[in-house]
């Protein structure tokens, strides 16, 4: 297939599979300025499918860069309010959303770690409103990403620049079953796969998960009631879609409260356009009381300093390591990517529909059963070749869940 027929693939595959546009249903996309051919057939694609209105914000990484060059001191304390007011009203009317990524990962490498800092505090206070529907699934969104120049460049460094993009988006298109004869059938085989997952956990109910590996020794307590997921799912607008494009994960909600041990990264991660690599945590009563890392320590110091439950975890996802993403041996410095080559944790927020009828349940409840709330939802990769995981029961009996990266049940 011509990288247009791919492209044009991987575009209804978003609109189809990803978001399940509905006809009559509006769609608000965010992505890079370098994104915009692809933004341009994912529009067409929705139209097709019946949308009414398809509307959507650039970002562009040279006029990012000059707030943080030019910008008065005080600048770094505001956010689009009104932005991500518009947002929120937005999929409260019933609008889809669909991110796309791409970003230069190391863009902000460099600039003062406390106008970044005080930055993403402001924009994730304004964002918060937009976040708690998305979090809380109550409509159908999904993540997808976009090659661009910027990103390619740090995924593959000293290689020519067209050849770059065009190994990115050859690893993009394998990796989002874009590129097999029928995508969308694909996508309904994986989600088949992945439900038999969750369902196997769900039936289990393990109290907590023991992490063991190199610089990882790590108890880490589920919620009460807590409710795995993977693959595709239903919002609460009725709409079947599936969140990520790609994804390998089965995730559930931790208890706040109850994480214990320490834990290293696997793989960088990409935040706010700083690299963090080589992050080590130790956690006493689910709360992270010592970090270092290798690079961008700063960084991830400031994220989990954004507020109380910055500092704990709202996510915890297992991830075979011979996930297809995985096995393309590649680093794409980008969570959507590498958080599906690796078992993984977030700091911040947790997800409404991890916790049985979260949806139904008032935050006081959620937050009694070991939910987690915050302005953040960061995920960060742990697995490895080298890492085990037992599931235990409620009468502590330890059952292997995982070993050496992979799925022992």
């Amino acid at each position: 297939m011509t990288h247009e027929k791919l492209l044009d693939s991987y575009a209804e595959l978003a609109v189809r599979t990803g978001l399940n546009i509905q006809a009559g249903q509006q769609l608000l996309i965010t992505a890079p300025l370098d994104a915009v051919t692809l933004v341009r057939r994912i529009t067409e694609h929705a139209y097709k499918a019946g949308a009414s209105l398809v509307t959507t914000i650039y970002a562009d990484d040279e006029t990012t860069l000059a707030r943080y060059r030019y910008a008065p001191d005080a600048a770094f304390d505001t956010a689009a309010d009104w932005l991500f007011k518009g947002m929120a009203d937005a999929f409260r009317g019933g609008a889809a959303r669909l991110a796309i990524t791409g970003e230069n990962p190391a863009l902000l490498a460099g600039q003062d770690p406390g106008k970044l800092s005080r930055a993403n505090k402001a924009r994730s206070q304004a964002y918060r409103p937009a976040l708690e529907l998305i979090t809380g699934f109550a409509i159908n969104w999904c993540v997808i990403a976009s090659a661009t120049p910027a990103w390619a460049k740090s995924v593959f460094p000293g290689v020519p620049e067209t050849e770059a993009l065009d190994r990115l988006w050859q690893a993009i298109f394998a990796c989002s079953k874009a590129d097999l004869p029928d995508p969308i059938a694909a996508w309904k085989h994986h989600n088949a796969e992945l439900l038999r997952r969750t369902e196997f956990l769900n039936q289990r109910r393990y109290r907590a998960l023991k992490y063991s590996g190199p610089g990882t020794d790590l108890m880490l307590g589920l919620a009460e009631e807590h409710s795995w997921k993977g693959g595709g799912g239903k919002a609460l607008n009725g709409v079947f879609c599936n969140a990520n494009i790609p994804t390998e994960e089965v995730f559930t909600a931790p208890h706040r409260e109850m994480v214990d041990g320490t834990v290293c990264s696997s793989k960088p991660l990409s935040y706010q356009g700083s690299l963090i690599e080589g992050i080590r945590v130790r956690f006493e009563r689910g709360r992270i009381v010592e970090m270092t890392a290798d690079k961008g320590a700063d960084a991830f110091r400031d994220l989990i300093s954004t507020d109380e439950g910055a500092a704990r975890l709202g996510e915890v996802a297992l991830v075979p390591h011979s996930s297809p993403i995985s096995k393309s041996g590649i680093i794409f410095n980008n969570t959507l990517f590498d958080e599906n080559a690796a078992s993984h944790i977030a700091v911040g927020q947790s997800y409404t529909e991890n916790i049985r009828d979260g949806s139904k349940r008032s935050k006081e409840e959620l937050a009694a059963l070991g939910a987690n709330s915050s302005l953040v939802h960061v995920d960060w990769m742990i697995g490895s070749a080298e890492l085990n995981v037992d599931g235990i029961l409620a009468d502590d009996t330890a059952e292997p869940l995982m070993r050496n990266g992979e799925w022992a049940i």
